[in-house]
C-alpha cells in the first residue's frame, strides 16, 4: 500500500469542512469540528470518494476539567489513511452529541461506554443505556469531579 500524504488529506478535509480546526500531528490528520456539524461531516467522511473512512477504529470520551470531548479514530481500509475527529462541549450538566451509530455500527458500544462512564448523551442512539454499571449507579466515574465515597477512589 502506498503512503498517504497527510497534507493532501488535510486539504481535502478543509475543503469538506471549512469550520474545522486542524491540529498538527505527525501520525495523522486531526480535526476539531463544531458539534452541530458532527453527523453531517462524519457521513461525508465515509461516503466521499476522496476519503472513504469506512472503519471507526475507536471512539472515546475525555474530561479535560473545563470541557468534555469525544474523539473518533477513523481509518480508510480502501485508501490507507487515518484521521482523528474531535468534538468538544463545555456543557458539563447536559453534554450531548449526535450519534454516529447509523454511519459506523461499531459506535453502538463505544457510545454506550462513553455515556455510562462520562455521562455524555448521544442523540438518535438506538439503545443508550448503561453498559458496565448498574442502572441505579449515581455519577460518572471517569469524570474528574467524580467522588467515590464507597470505594474511596479519587
Amino acid at each position: 500500500m502506498e503512503t498517504f500524504d497527510h497534507n493532501a488529506l488535510q486539504e481535502t478535509l478543509s475543503a469538506m469542512m471549512p469550520g474545522a480546526v486542524f491540529n498538527t500531528n505527525p501520525q495523522f490528520v486531526e480535526a476539531v469540528v463544531p458539534a452541530n456539524d458532527l453527523h453531517k461531516f462524519a457521513l461525508e467522511l465515509k461516503m466521499n470518494s476522496k476519503t472513504q473512512f469506512d472503519y471507526l477504529v475507536c471512539q472515546t470520551g475525555l474530561d479535560k476539567n473545563e470541557e468534555l470531548s469525544v474523539v473518533f479514530h477513523l481509518r480508510s481500509t480502501k485508501l490507507n489513511h487515518s484521521c482523528v475527529l474531535k468534538v468538544i462541549t463545555s456543557d458539563r450538566i447536559n453534554p450531548e452529541f449526535d450519534s454516529v451509530f447509523d454511519i459506523w455500527k461499531s459506535a453502538e458500544f463505544f457510545e454506550r461506554e462513553i455515556f455510562d462512564l462520562l455521562g455524555i448523551k448521544f442523540k438518535n442512539h438506538p439503545d443508550l443505556r448503561r453498559l458496565f454499571l448498574e442502572d441505579d449507579f449515581v455519577g460518572y466515574p471517569l469524570r474528574k469531579d467524580f467522588v467515590d465515597n464507597i470505594n474511596i477512589v479519587q
